[in-house]
């Protein structure tokens, strides 16, 4: 693909790009924990960088640098797979938080408020919200949702046999209806903070300004809009409770 000064626009193309493998993983920081590091992002970004260059023919002419920020996103959020950056007790605990959604939506017949959420999970409000804020940068979707426990996983009842790809997995129809409704069905801060978050592509600073509150509870009110479409999603709309209610 390369001519014979390909090494030297190899290496232009590198530094040329090497701000936009920053931008993207600057802009990928804002919605992750702080315990990912952004240098490491970076590192794999790079490598998704020579990855496109590798695969750049000169054809493809001003669509290169669409096709690397799709190679380095690609390449960052690999990195984070493997790496498993979001610990297992948080995912426990954003487990509890579904199935408290789920088990109150079913008994009142709306949405739960974080009083009630708090008042379920045996703690303070103030240790709920923390509980959320430590959440920050929890997913929609996990690779370990595709095979529930004993049977069938919602995306295994909503995908279709072609759709084994992750990054492909929102683009299919049932799921793409399953979260608009359940988005609809949000309280409407929560619809806000998500039409900010992934419409308008805001970080959590931003949309805090936008929504007049701090980005700690911009941040809160991201993962629990999260938790309440993940107990849609897979805790089918409301489960069961345990424990009878006060009323039965």
């Amino acid at each position: 693909m390369y001519n014979a000064a390909g090494q030297l626009n190899k290496d232009r193309l590198v530094e040329r790009f090497a701000p936009l493998v920053k931008r993207i993983a600057y802009h990928l920081m804002a919605r992750l924990p702080s315990s990912v590091q952004v240098d490491d992002l970076v590192q794999n970004g790079m490598i998704g960088l020579l990855d496109a260059i590798n695969r750049f023919e000169a054809g493809m002419g001003a669509q290169f640098e669409t096709y690397a920020a799709q190679r380095v996103r690609g390449a960052m959020l690999d990195g984070l797979r493997e790496n498993d950056w979001l610990p297992r007790s948080l995912r426990r605990d954003f487990r509890r938080i579904e199935t408290a959604i789920a088990q109150l939506e079913q008994q009142n017949g709306r949405a739960p408020s974080e009083t009630e959420l708090a008042g379920a999970l045996d703690m303070s409000l103030a240790d709920y919200q923390k509980m959320l804020h430590d959440a920050r940068g929890h997913q929609l979707i996990y690779f370990d949702d595709m095979v529930e426990d004993g049977g069938e996983g919602f995306l295994e009842r909503h995908l279709t046999d072609d759709a084994s790809d992750p990054s492909k997995i929102l683009e299919e129809q049932g799921l793409r209806k399953s979260l608009v409704q359940g988005i609809e069905a949000l309280p409407e801060r929560e619809k806000l903070m998500m039409a900010l978050y992934y419409e308008q592509d805001l970080n959590l600073r931003e949309i805090g300004e936008v929504m007049g509150v701090t980005e700690s509870r911009a941040c809160q009110l991201h993962s629990q809009a999260v938790a309440r479409l993940r107990a849609k999603m897979f805790c089918g709309g409301g489960v069961a409770p345990k424990k009878a209610g006060r009323n039965g």
